[in-house]
Order: structure tokens, then sequence, then C-alpha cells
């Protein structure tokens, strides 16, 4: 699973309709562009892409006032909102997601409601004990890595990585059951785009030629 499908459509969702360099400014403001692979060319690409693919529409709207060719603004459609949840729950259950694809699924939580993000997040970890029980048929951590000899630090790596998340994960569960953040359905939250014009104070360069659009 790509992250960058779920980082443009929770972005695009966020605003309601937005254009390629909103959702730049978004992924740039969130960090994204650092632990993922949220480029400008990529974030483009993936807008274009999911407008043929017909989860998003696309409407061409007039130039701003300074000038420019239209530029396109992207709206989720009933397929694309569909979408987007499908990752996001595939994004916080899976003990095999990388790091950005994770990443992505824990900014979008509170876009479920807390029960669903609760019982998502408990089957990921019980889908990481399950997969550490397989690694342990294998290996004993109790007798260290140096029993398998140096490809043993392999599955000491993955037992010790299985061990983190499951106790991440239980505690980002015992947050959200303790009443932290605003989930679907609970009442207004801060909005975490930028609206339109506003300065981003993470921009990493100059303006793209997507940008127009």
């Amino acid at each position: 699973m790509s992250a960058i499908r779920l980082l443009v459509l929770g972005s695009v969702r966020q605003h309601g309709r937005a254009h390629g360099y909103q959702v730049r400014n978004d992924l740039e403001f969130w960090g994204a562009h650092e632990w993922s692979n949220a480029k400008p060319g990529s974030i483009y690409h993936a807008l274009k892409q999911m407008a043929k693919q017909e989860l998003l529409h696309a409407h061409e709207v007039a130039p701003s006032t300074a000038g420019g060719p239209p530029r396109t603004e992207y709206e989720l459609t009933a397929a694309g909102n569909e979408e987007y949840l499908k990752l996001l729950r595939e994004a916080l259950t899976a003990y095999d997601q990388r790091m950005d694809v994770l990443s992505a699924g824990v900014g979008f939580i509170v876009d479920l409601p807390r029960a669903e993000a609760v019982e998502l997040l408990r089957r990921r970890v019980e889908l990481m004990r399950e997969w550490r029980a397989s690694v342990t048929e294998y290996y004993t951590p109790e007798e260290g890595p140096q029993s398998l000899g140096h490809i043993g630090e392999i599955m000491n790596l993955w037992v010790s990585s299985a061990d983190f998340g499951a106790r991440w994960t239980l505690g980002l569960i015992e947050r959200i059951e303790g009443g932290a953040y605003v989930f679907a359905g609970e009442g207004e939250r801060p909005a975490l785009v930028l609206a339109e014009g506003e300065e981003n104070p993470y921009r990493t360069g100059e303006r793209h030629p997507g940008d127009a659009e």
C-alpha cells in the first residue's frame, strides 16, 4: 500500500475541494515530505491518476488574480470517499505496514468513530502477536540471537519490533479510550490544513510547474 494515495485523499477531503498546491502545502505542513514519498511530482501524479480512476472529480476554475492558466480543484467522489476510508482502515490494522503508511493512518485516525478506531488498533495488536508467535517457532528470545548465529539478529529485530509496536499501539488505545482527541461525530475539531493563501512555515522550495493546477 502506498501512503501517497491516503495522504492526498485525506488532504482533499479535509478541504472539501483543493488544488494541487494546497495539497502539497498541507503535506509539507504535516511534515509528510520528511517521512513519506510525498514529493511534488508524486502528489500531482496521484491527483491526476485518481481523477482518471474517478476517485476524484476535477473542477476547472478561474485562474487566480495573479494571472496564469485556469487551475484544477479536486473533490472526492463517493468512490473516492470509500477508497479513503478503506485505505485508512488498512493503514491502522495491518501489523506489517511501512512506517509512512502507519503514520498517515494515525494522522487521519480521527476521521473514524472513536469505537471503530479502538477496534482497528486492537486488531493490529492481535495480528502483531500472531506474527511474533510465528517468528518464535524458529527463534527463542530467551536464548538470545547468538543461538542462531548472526542470522539470529534478524529474528531478534523482528521480535523487538513486534514488542515495541504492540506496546505503542496499546498506549494509543489507552489514550483514545481515556477521551483524547475529537473523533468523527463528536463535534468540531481544530483545522489541520492551511487556508487559501496562508503562508506555509515549512515550505521546502519554489513552486512546482504543477502548482498552476
